[in-house]
């Protein structure tokens, strides 16, 4: 039985991590609001009952709804038998899963550092600041600390040589990155040696690979977490 997975259809955004892994894992899975389109979500958001989730993504397995990314991965990992089998150890992954979504929120913040209701343009100055101190003081706090997690395994994952959720989603953060930030993540490049070596080796996952060279992978886009504008990425 095919898991539905609920997300906005015209970007990559939160449900793109939710994706990665399912592709990388063969799980099988509808994305349901582009077979449908966005009307379909809200319809559907709005049907439910009882304890809903907040926003998308969410997924719908049977009779189980859940919302926030870390945990939809989790319980995916979970039922896959993909992550350790060890509640200490897979609590870990847990736990860097949820670093990943606090910094995908400061990565939104760089362009909507006011108000995620008002455009880009209404804040243009305020993102400009936000953005200068997100590549100074920001990501390399973050990307040391994901960086010393692979380190610590020593080896090519976070696990060792068995990847995992946080890996897919460390692959997705350092493509954006690359995709929201060219000439900072340039100029860094070798900064983060174990991190650019799960962005190099995760896409040779092989049901993955087929993903990523695929139509149904949506491009980073100005609508979406990860965006490029030139005068954020000033060096």
């Amino acid at each position: 039985m095919s898991v539905q997975l609920w997300y906005w259809p015209q970007i990559p955004g939160r449900g793109e991590f939710v994706r990665l892994f399912c592709e990388a894992g063969e799980i099988a899975y509808e994305d349901m609001a582009r077979e449908q389109d966005a009307d379909a979500l809200v319809e559907h958001m709005h049907a439910m009952e009882g304890i809903r989730p907040f926003a998308p993504p969410y997924i719908v397995d049977g009779d189980i709804c859940i919302g926030q990314t870390a945990l939809i991965l989790q319980y995916l990992s979970d039922k896959e038998g993909l992550g350790s089998g060890e509640m200490e150890v897979d609590l870990g992954l847990f736990q860097l899963q949820i670093d990943i979504a606090d910094f995908v929120e400061e990565v939104h913040s760089t362009h909507h550092p006011v108000a995620s209701g008002q455009y880009y343009a209404d804040q243009m100055e305020a993102a400009y600041e936000k953005a200068h101190d997100f590549r100074a003081n920001r990501i390399p706090k973050y990307l040391i600390h994901f960086d010393n997690a692979v380190a610590s395994s020593g080896g090519l994952f976070v696990l060792g040589q068995q990847w995992t959720h946080v890996d897919t989603s460390l692959f997705h953060i350092m493509e954006g990155l690359d995709y929201a930030f060219p000439n900072y993540m340039k100029s860094m490049q070798g900064s983060w040696p174990h991190l650019e070596g799960v962005q190099a080796m995760v896409p040779e996952i092989e049901p993955l690979a087929d993903y990523l060279a695929s139509e149904h992978r949506i491009e980073f886009n100005e609508n979406g977490i990860f965006r490029h504008y030139d005068e954020l990425d000033e060096q």
